[in-house]
């Protein structure tokens, strides 16, 4: 008998059995090649033998330790590794099991600080609309995915929403790329104004948006702009590293390209691979002395948060991304990826935009290309492209709602950072299939 509560209790799905690099195999035998990695979370792909003995050998150890009573080797040195190799003074890592946690603990820390300081009154959160923070309440109130939001919003706290920089869509045909970031940067601006500086505490964003647009990368100076913007109003940056980060865009840390650095940031997903689960908070030094110098004690906590296992494993994750070069490979591997999709797609009928940073790449479906009209909801075309693609033996992450939660679709692509030129052509002819099949009525 079936008893697991399915996220679509109605959906009769495979049963996984094993992984072999960049392909999984389900019980009936059949084999699918993984070009999302789940949600961009298996990035080493699906049976490294380096982050398996590094959880073996920390499960020998010590399998567990509260972190009210022991810090852990693991959990320290992967603070020391993370931090040496972050942007800025961003000198602290506060260890969580995944990406809504370290939302969580973003948006808790960025009121504890301002309390600490004597500044109660900034309590306001800025967020943009379509962004994706996670789905507790808090990190979902934080979050701009009307679809998501619909039916809990009556228990979300109030955020505040601004345009995203979505360049397909909205940039005017008399503007710049540039002077396009620079107009909604400057919403930003507006909404503190509005609201009152005194009165806001942060502005959270995705330096690439992932899940609800399809790796929407920023144009050239917007994070800067928004950079000077909390700057000048004593405002803290947080940017969500949870699903673009983690070498995913070919850098550690992806808000590195943008050349900015917040006063918080998130990461998870790629940080285990999906051999552990494991997020991080990574804080700069000026919020960390302002809780240790002030109460001393930052009123938050998880019972997994730090486990020695998931640490462990992040830290044998970093090992074999920097010593098999792996960043490397996903700048290679994914502008040849691009490169494949804008050939073979980039003047089809249903695709309108091709885009995306690294390994991260998002295709906006479109029923016309010219005019940029979304497919009806109705026609439930992202459900059908994963469906068919399932059949080809190809993992895809399609979804609807890219414009404003309710109109338009897209699929994300997030291979592992292991794949060569070889799984190129296999991803792009099984998609390219799988999209004729779905848009064919």
């Amino acid at each position: 008998m079936d008893h697991v509560f399915h996220r679509y209790p109605s959906a009769t799905l495979p049963v996984i059995d094993r992984g072999e690099g960049v392909f999984v195999f389900d019980t009936d035998g059949k084999k699918y090649l993984d070009a999302c990695g789940g949600a961009a979370v298996s990035c080493l792909g699906h049976s490294d033998a380096r982050v398996k003995q590094a959880i073996v050998d920390q499960l020998d150890r010590i399998p567990f330790a509260h972190t009210a009573f022991y810090t852990s080797e693991a959990a320290e040195d992967l603070a020391d590794r993370l931090t040496a190799a972050a942007p800025g003074n961003l000198d602290r890592v506060y260890f969580v099991s995944g990406g809504s946690e370290a939302t969580e603990a973003a948006l808790k820390l960025a009121r504890q600080y301002f309390v600490e300081k004597g500044e109660p009154g900034r309590r306001n959160v800025i967020t943009r609309r379509q962004s994706y923070h996670g789905n507790t309440l808090g990190a979902l109130a934080a979050g701009g995915n009307q679809w998501r939001r619909a039916q809990f919003e009556p228990l979300l706290f109030e955020t505040h929403h601004i345009a995203p920089c979505y360049e397909y869509r909205d940039r005017g045909d008399d503007e710049t790329s540039v002077e396009y970031g620079f107009r909604v940067a400057d919403e930003l601006e507006t909404k503190i104004q509005e609201l009152g500086a005194e009165t806001v505490m942060a502005f959270i964003a995705e330096p690439v948006v992932g899940a609800t647009a399809g790796a929407v990368p920023p144009t050239d100076g917007y994070f800067k702009r928004v950079r000077e913007i909390c700057d000048r109003h004593g405002i803290l940056l947080v940017l969500d590293e949870v699903m673009c980060g983690s070498g995913r865009t070919g850098t550690l840390f992806a808000c590195e390209q943008d050349d900015i650095v917040p006063d918080i940031l998130t990461m998870a997903k790629g940080l285990g691979a999906g051999y552990q689960p494991i997020g991080a908070v990574l804080v700069g030094a000026h919020i960390y002395d302002a809780i240790r110098s002030g109460s001393g004690f930052f009123q938050h906590g998880h019972t997994y948060m730090a486990h020695p296992a998931a640490c462990a494993a992040s830290l044998a994750v970093l090992d074999v991304i920097e010593e098999r070069g792996l960043l490397a490979n996903v700048v290679e591997r994914g502008n040849e990826l691009r490169e494949a999709l804008n050939d073979r797609l980039g003047q089809h009928p249903y695709v309108g935009d091709v885009r995306g940073r690294g390994l991260f790449v998002g295709l906006e479906i479109v029923a016309d290309r010219e005019t940029k009209t979304p497919f009806e909801a109705v026609k439930g075309v992202p459900a059908r492209i994963k469906t068919d693609a399932m059949s080809r033996g190809l993992m895809v992450y399609p979804m609807g709602g890219t414009i404003d939660g309710s109109r338009g679709a897209h699929v994300l692509l997030a291979p592992p950072y292991i794949i060569d030129s070889g799984h190129i052509p296999v991803i792009v002819d099984r998609l390219a299939g799988a999209i004729d099949a779905a848009t064919a009525d």
